[in-house]
């Protein structure tokens, strides 16, 4: 009995814990079977929970993620071609694509992430670099270039059996995931549950489903990628949005992802607030012409949801045009203030005038002279 009692106590003392000693709860506390794993809030990029977040593992299709993000972006989404009958020759899940098949890249996008067709991969590839091996190239440097540091990639697909050079981590797979669904056309594809395309040669209706199991039994779910190889075990990269809150969670090698990912969720949403942001300084613009030299200016406030506790770390950057002509209207806009996490911009909220001004009566200088009287004030 005493021992319940202490166990009890604990569990609410726990409830009450700053978000950096709540984020530090074991994976064992909540079950997680996880090898590695991460839960991440996107608009600041802060770690909730981890297990292992940083150690380089094998992560099967969730791949796709990459190579689904760099066909989005290349452009001609839906521009129809036959796909390479050589890229299409590859085990594992396909779209069931065949020789002379015609497609399009954005069909081909659903062929990777629905299925998780490793043909839809090597096709898109083939499509958007002109071969395999300068895809994967692209997919390399993309990674550099978001300081994926602890990921290399050597297929398109995840097809991991033939190297140990295929890998990432689950804070990387997390940043590159929010790369990914900050894209609209792989944001809408991915929390695509089924959807009905038209292909093959000649083309005709088929459907493809998703096999992310969360879009369809899990509240707020709106993508990304599941993920299975020998070598990986089960893999899964989501997103959850709930509340204006939106929240990724990586697991690598989880034989039990689904309710790690459930339970995750639960736990971590639990981790945020929505908090107010509002410009405290005063704010102003000059008047050219007027018959007041400033007018005084508002930026209305804004909620946005952050990690509990980390609102003193928001930074305030005011845009404000240098001057407007008169007459101005009350309310016209004339600039942004933007709020920043770590260098990051995590929202922002324009700025106003509060009141009207009128010309300044008998002013006979033309438009470019008091352009240039302005400009000499505010130098001098």
């Amino acid at each position: 009995m005493k021992r319940m009692i202490i166990f009890a106590l604990s569990a609410v003392f726990a409830l009450f814990l700053p978000l950096g000693q709540q984020g530090a709860v074991s994976a064992e506390s909540l079950g997680v079977s996880a090898k590695g794993a991460v839960v991440i809030e996107l608009s600041t990029g802060k770690v909730l929970y981890e297990r292992n977040k940083d150690e380089r593992l094998p992560m099967a299709s969730t791949t796709k993620i990459m190579s689904a993000l760099l066909t989005a972006e290349s452009g001609e989404l839906d521009k129809r071609f036959t796909v390479d009958s050589d890229a299409i020759k590859v085990e594992g899940s396909s779209m069931g694509l065949q020789e002379r098949d015609i497609v399009s890249k954005r069909i081909l996008m659903y062929g990777m992430l629905l299925p998780s067709g490793n043909d839809a991969a090597n096709a898109a590839a083939v499509a958007v670099s002109g071969s395999v091996p300068k895809f994967v190239q692209l997919m390399n440097e993309r990674a550099a270039e978001l300081r994926l540091d602890d990921t290399h990639f050597v297929t398109p697909s995840g097809l991991d059996d033939d190297t140990d050079e295929h890998y990432s981590t689950a804070y990387d797979m997390a940043r590159l995931t929010a790369a990914a669904i900050d894209n609209g056309i792989f944001r809408e594809i991915c929390g695509t549950a089924r959807a009905k395309l038209c292909y093959g040669n000649p083309p005709y209706d088929r459907w493809l489903v998703n096999t992310n199991k969360l879009l369809t039994s899990l509240d707020g779910v709106i993508g990304v990628k599941t993920g299975f190889t020998d070598k990986a075990g089960r893999c899964l990269v989501s997103a959850c949005e709930r509340n204006g809150v939106t929240l990724i969670c990586v697991t690598l090698n989880d034989r039990n992802d689904w309710a790690d990912h459930t339970a995750l969720y639960e736990k971590c949403f639990g981790l945020c607030e929505s908090v107010a942001l509002k410009c405290d300084k005063p704010l102003s613009v000059n008047v050219v012409g007027g018959s007041t030299d400033t007018i005084g200016c508002y930026s209305p406030e804004i909620k946005v949801s952050l990690p509990i506790g980390e609102s003193e770390g928001i930074e305030t950057v005011t845009a404000i045009k240098p001057f407007i002509y008169a007459p101005a209207s009350q309310k016209e806009r004339v600039g942004t203030v933007r709020y920043f996490y770590n260098g990051r911009e995590i929202a922002s909220s324009p700025v106003f005038t509060k009141l009207s001004v009128s010309a300044e009566p008998g002013n006979e200088i033309g438009i470019a002279e008091r352009y240039f009287e302005r400009i000499k004030q505010l130098i001098c």
